[in-house]
């Protein structure tokens, strides 16, 4: 039986006003698909939190490097959101 124990992240994310809807996005998993849209600002919070929970699962289960910190994060406002995943023991 494989094991998985909980572990957070904490993630920064941008979420910016776009052409009447909210753009959000993760930087450090953007190039995994961590961008999404939504009608409202706490809409696409949601929204990003959701896919870059479902990201951070598939990382984990493949025993990839979650880097939660991007090397280049712009001065844009950020927001941060906490995900937790079960990853598989060690």
């Amino acid at each position: 039986m494989s094991h998985k124990e909980p572990r957070t992240y904490t993630l920064a994310v941008v979420v910016e006003p776009a052409e009447g809807a909210w753009h959000a996005y993760c930087p450090t998993l953007l190039d995994y698909g961590a961008a999404t849209w939504g009608t409202t600002r706490e809409e696409a919070l949601e929204q990003i939190r959701a896919i870059a929970t479902m990201i951070v699962q598939r990382m984990a289960e493949e025993k990839m490097s979650v880097v939660t910190e991007p090397a280049d994060l712009t001065p844009t406002p950020t927001e941060r959101v906490v995900v937790t995943v079960g990853v598989p023991a060690a």
